[in-house]
């Protein structure tokens, strides 16, 4: 796991003096190794996770995530190479869902113009953790910029397609919180017709009232598909591609959108009228971002690039990764544990110290040289603190 994890390869982990030989090594991999089990093993340590984590120096459980992606680089002939359009450069794109005490729930490894709401959308209906997520952060590329590059290259308006994603997230019981720039940009729907004189403070950023007949006249419809999302019958990319502004006269993506309007709508009002919601999201995402910078650290082998055009190999090394890199949090959380239910060192942490505490630290961990493997012996750390 060390060697695929760390993207150095199996070659030279073998040279390493365990005693192993690369062709061992590489039976292992062949026969044990697969993109279901470690699915399985990542689940099994976010939940130990979850199990372990004291709530007097984590506080209580959250219901709430963020998404990312981010880019590595791969070989040409790998059939998910793509020019990435806004980054530069050839690679694909691992998407990531992470809750706000560091522990990544779900790793999806995609092209760079695959949409970033299939995608999250996907980790939030199949991360198989005890996790329940009920709010989803997501930055200004995964709520309106992502859905324009993957679901329409030609919209007309400046973010058409984000009220598709608000209106699925809606009927899948998430909470959709985007931290969106151009925020000068958008509009308020009015929630009736025949109220042109109200608001008048908010006049130059209401527009048109909400069609709800329309909304009421697909709602089985919208259903029907928000249901197939959360079975698995269909693909979340597939249907997201079908609600395209080149299929704009479609009666269930134009209820799509006006349910979307809406709830967007509700958001802006909450989002500009509440600073803690937007600290609470900027803060979920800056917890992503930090993920972001550990993956550089651990990949560190062949240049952080995915060197393999075979698409199995590939999704391996990114489990492998995200294995290797939430097994760091788990250690990080039990150690810190340990330290901070000593009196004398509980007594040091200040407001904010506890605000900047973070169970995705590295600064203690060297990734290069000789590792002993002994599974004799244990780490000299509780594995389940009371």
């Amino acid at each position: 796991m060390f060697g695929l994890g760390t993207n150095t390869g199996l070659k030279r982990i073998s040279c390493g003096g365990t005693g192993e030989n690369y062709p061992d090594l590489l039976y292992v991999k062949r026969r044990y190794i697969h993109k279901e089990n470690l699915r399985n093993a990542i689940a099994q340590v976010v939940n130990a996770i979850f199990q372990v984590r004291m709530p007097t120096i984590w506080g209580e459980g959250t219901t709430a995530c963020a998404s990312d992606s981010k880019k590595f680089g791969s070989w040409d002939q790998n059939l998910m190479t793509e020019w990435h359009i806004r980054y530069g450069g050839r690679g694909v794109m691992i998407y990531w869902h992470v809750e706000r005490k560091s522990v990544c729930i779900y790793s999806q490894l995609k092209t760079c113009s695959s949409s970033e709401v299939a995608a999250m959308i996907e980790g939030l209906l199949r991360h198989c953790t005890d996790m329940k997520v009920e709010k989803n952060y997501v930055d200004t590329h995964g709520a309106e910029g992502a859905i324009r590059q993957a679901l329409d290259f030609k919209s007309s308006e400046p973010d058409g397609q984000s009220e598709v994603a608000f209106a699925f997230c809606h009927l899948l019981g998430f909470q959709l919180l985007p931290r969106l720039k151009r925020i000068h940009k958008q509009k308020l729907y009015r929630p009736v017709a025949g109220l042109g004189n109200a608001y008048p403070n908010l006049q130059p950023v209401l527009t048109r009232p909400i069609n709800w007949e329309l909304i009421r006249n697909q709602y089985d419809q919208m259903i029907k598909y928000a249901t197939a999302l959360r079975l698995g019958t269909a693909e979340t990319e597939v249907i997201l591609k079908r609600f395209s502004r080149s299929n704009i006269i479609h009666p269930t993506y134009q209820a799509l959108a006006e349910l979307g309007k809406a709830m967007k709508t509700i958001f802006l009002c909450e989002y500009l009228s509440r600073e803690e919601l937007r600290q609470e999201i900027h803060e979920g995402l800056n917890v992503v971002e930090q993920w972001n910078s550990a993956n550089s650290f651990i990949f560190y082998g062949k240049n952080s690039e995915i060197a393999t055009n075979r698409l199995e190999d590939q999704e391996i090394a990114v489990l492998s990764l995200h294995l290797l890199q939430i097994c760091l949090v788990y250690i990080n959380t039990l150690m810190m544990q340990q330290i901070l239910s000593e009196k004398d060192w509980l007594k040091l942490m200040q407001k904010e110290d506890w605000r900047g505490l973070t169970p995705l630290t590295w600064s203690h961990i060297n990734p290069y040289g000789t590792f002993r493997l002994d599974l004799d012996e244990r780490l000299l750390i509780d594995p389940v603190v009371s």
